[in-house]
């Protein structure tokens, strides 16, 4: 693993443990000799994740559309920068540029991120691991539904194991670092209603 794409909020969110955590994930990714792959955005959990993985001597790449540059405010200091047209082309090279993907607190847009990269690892897009820092019981209330999905039959339980959940941000760069993707012969079974 080399790179490690984080997802989360271009607001700090009301609490400051969330900050916190964002934080002492970028320090961590850079202290591992890791590259930070984010949004690139200056302003809340994206700028203090940018900010302390920089600040620890990390590599921080950053990747933000046009039209949300003055927006989201694009962060002026980071190691690499990519500006794009789309949403879709942020989301594409992201991906490409990555080896293992994080979602932190944060929005619609978070979340959009988050199931996407999933669902991708779900139908075999790719092999790389996908996972939450639950911070503070964050992401419990999302969690409890992912696991309604699979009671009630919209979810395989090995595709519910793809995604990694974990409070501390050491640990979870460990799990992503002996991640074995699952094997699936297929994802929906035939005749299944």
């Amino acid at each position: 693993m080399r790179s490690v794409c984080v997802f989360c909020g271009s607001s700090a969110g009301n609490r400051g443990a969330y900050a916190a955590a964002a934080r002492a994930v970028g320090r961590t990714i850079a202290e591992k000799g890791l590259r930070l792959v984010y949004g690139g955005a200056m302003v809340g959990l994206m700028g203090e994740l940018a900010d302390s993985a920089l600040a620890a001597g990390g590599e921080v790449t950053g990747v933000i559309p046009v039209a949300l540059v003055e927006r989201e405010i694009a962060h002026e200091g980071l190691t690499e920068t990519h500006h794009v047209k789309s949403m879709h082309e942020r989301k594409a090279i992201m991906a490409d540029l990555s080896d293992a993907f994080l979602a932190l607190p944060g929005g619609v847009g978070t979340l959009e991120e988050l199931f996407e990269i999933w669902t991708w690892a779900q139908l075999g897009h790719h092999r790389k691991p996908v996972g939450i820092l639950n911070v503070e019981g964050y992401f419990d209330p999302l969690l409890a539904f992912v696991d309604r999905q699979c009671s009630e039959g919209f979810m395989r339980g090995e595709h519910r194991e793809m995604l990694v959940v974990e409070s501390d941000p050491e640990r979870i760069l460990e799990r992503f670092s002996d991640y074995q993707a699952p094997s699936v012969a297929k994802w929906i079974k035939t005749g299944e209603r």
